[in-house]
């Protein structure tokens, strides 16, 4: 417990951030020093070619930061014809990069320190080298071997042929070298300058459309947080086009359920906050996309009506296999962060599906996100394919308020599909039942799959397993290597004047607080 928290997926990270802390910076400042270094020392993660988004207590009031790119001008249905569905892998998977607009967004906003020295662990780590921490090792080599053949990925990523092995030091010097440009030129250069005509210049090279003029046109949006009740607590998360709406419909749907009669690890609770899980994500992927192209208006799914009626499909002494609703016309890192003023901050950015696209500037260090991955190419679905559309996305911030405004909780779970899940399970732990961080994030995990299946991790109890199961859960559990099948969590809890924080210690997480 301390004053200033911080809470990161990589202990490097969690010292870059935690060194602004004591110079005097604020959370923000930490925030984007720990988001930096993390591209740097948990390139399985996360890269200078990521998506980002962030919540931001400021000591007054919430603010919404969506930094997703959007799809290149050229990317139309027909460019992809043929196809079943979007490219996973390569030029084609790649929309425009927007983790680097949220960090200087959010330094122009709320920083403090100079940029220079913010950005300085980063470039420490990527010039100087950095000991390559045991899960980081594991998921590079898993990267390594799908994605080794992908444009400049081998000559930035496997030096000598092969992934770096625990505990071996890892350069990145392009890598730090790009970070140095765009603290020069706060950002520019990367959306409006020799970086961006480099990222084009790659990106036609293998036959994509990714121009300099989409890097031109991207802007960090500030957006108003959406929030439901869960509990004595109100639940923020991010506006479409990420799946945080889901999250909160499930977390709205469980508010209605008898989730109090039982303990966080109680088989009644936990099968109903899974079928309250199961309605939130079915109602994400028939709904969310890009919050301009929305059928119906994102609040529409939070009305006491709708999630009631939702609700009322719960059955508590069965699991179901639900469909989505439709209202009334009308591979990822996380990080939280506090100050000693009172600011808080959720970030979250992420390359999707690990090292993401695969595809890395030559000389530059700039691993691409796949985020193109997330459309659908059905005509009839919301979230088809167009120009300069945003993709629904996974990664989520979160952040918790009491019932008269004031800041509770900053957290996130990493992982794909995970995140919605992880958030409700965190929230339920920690606001519900009085968890702390640690322990919430210690916790074994649980995660839907397709109709009744349940995914435990490896540790789950037996015989609470054995009583999901009772209740018509199809339930497997994980090889204990699937460490990020269950996602990473990190958390940074206000307590009185100061701050507890807890990290997941399985995914090399760590959190720190003074």
């Amino acid at each position: 417990m301390g004053d200033s928290a911080i809470a990161t997926s990589q202990p490097l990270a969690a010292q870059a951030g935690m060194a602004m802390l004591i110079a005097g910076g604020t959370a923000v400042d930490a925030a984007i020093a720990a988001a930096m270094a993390l591209t740097v020392v948990e390139p399985t993660g996360c890269g200078l070619g990521s998506d980002g988004y962030a919540m931001v207590w400021d000591g007054a009031r919430l603010h919404g930061l969506n930094a997703s790119g959007r799809a290149p001008a050229g990317w139309t249905p027909e460019r992809f014809a043929g196809r079943a569905q979007m490219p996973q892998r390569g030029w084609d998977a790649v929309t425009v990069p927007g983790a680097v607009s949220a960090w200087i967004a959010l330094w122009r906003r709320f920083g403090t320190l100079p940029l220079e020295q913010i950005a300085a662990p980063a470039i420490r780590f990527a010039e100087e080298g950095f000991p390559v921490s045991p899960v980081i090792a594991q998921l590079w080599a898993n990267g390594a071997a799908q994605l080794g053949d992908q444009p400049g990925f081998a000559a930035c990523f496997l030096p000598g042929g092969r992934a770096p092995n625990a505990g071996e030091r890892m350069r990145l010097p392009g890598h730090a070298a790009t970070l140095r440009r765009i603290v020069e030129t706060e950002g520019e250069a990367f959306y409006r300058g020799d970086i961006a005509a480099r990222i084009a210049t790659a990106a036609a090279a293998n036959g994509a459309v990714l121009s300099a003029e989409d890097l031109a046109e991207h802007v960090p949006e500030w957006v108003t947080p959406l929030a439901t009740r869960f509990g004595d607590h109100m639940l923020h998360e991010l506006p479409p086009n990420g799946q945080g709406l889901g999250a909160l419909i499930a977390l709205g749907v469980l508010d209605r359920c008898n989730w109090h009669a039982g303990g966080p690890d109680d088989p009644a609770t936990l099968h109903l906050a899974i079928e309250a899980v199961k309605l939130g994500l079915a109602d994400a992927y028939a709904h969310i996309t890009d919050i301009g192209h929305m059928r119906h208006a994102p609040e529409a799914f939070l009305t006491p009506d709708y999630l009631a009626g939702r609700a009322a499909l719960v059955d508590p002494a069965r699991a179901g296999d639900p469909g989505h609703g439709t209202p009334a016309p009308g591979g990822t890192v996380y990080l939280a962060a506090a100050d000693r003023d009172g600011r808080m901050v959720s970030f979250i950015q992420s390359n999707f599906m690990g090292f993401g696209s695969g595809a890395v500037v030559p000389e530059a260090g700039i691993s691409m996100q796949n985020r193109g991955a997330g459309f659908s190419l059905d005509p009839e679905h919301v979230n088809i394919v167009a120009p300069r559309k945003k993709p629904f996305q996974t990664i989520i911030p979160c952040f918790a308020t009491d019932l008269t405004g004031q800041p509770v909780l900053s957290f996130g779970v990493m992982g794909g599909p995970m995140q919605a899940q992880g958030h409700l399970q965190m929230a339920l732990r920690v606001l519900g039942f009085g968890q702390n961080p640690q322990a919430a994030a210690d916790a074994p995990r649980w995660r839907v799959t397709e109709g009744r299946g349940l995914a435990i991790e490896s540790d789950f109890d037996p015989v609470l397993a054995e009583k999901l199961a009772a209740l018509g859960h199809q339930v497997h559990r994980e090889s204990p290597d699937a460490v990020f099948g269950f996602g990473g969590a990190q958390l940074v809890l206000r307590s009185g004047a100061g701050y507890v924080a807890g990290s997941d210690p399985r995914k090399d997480g760590l959190a720190l607080a003074f």
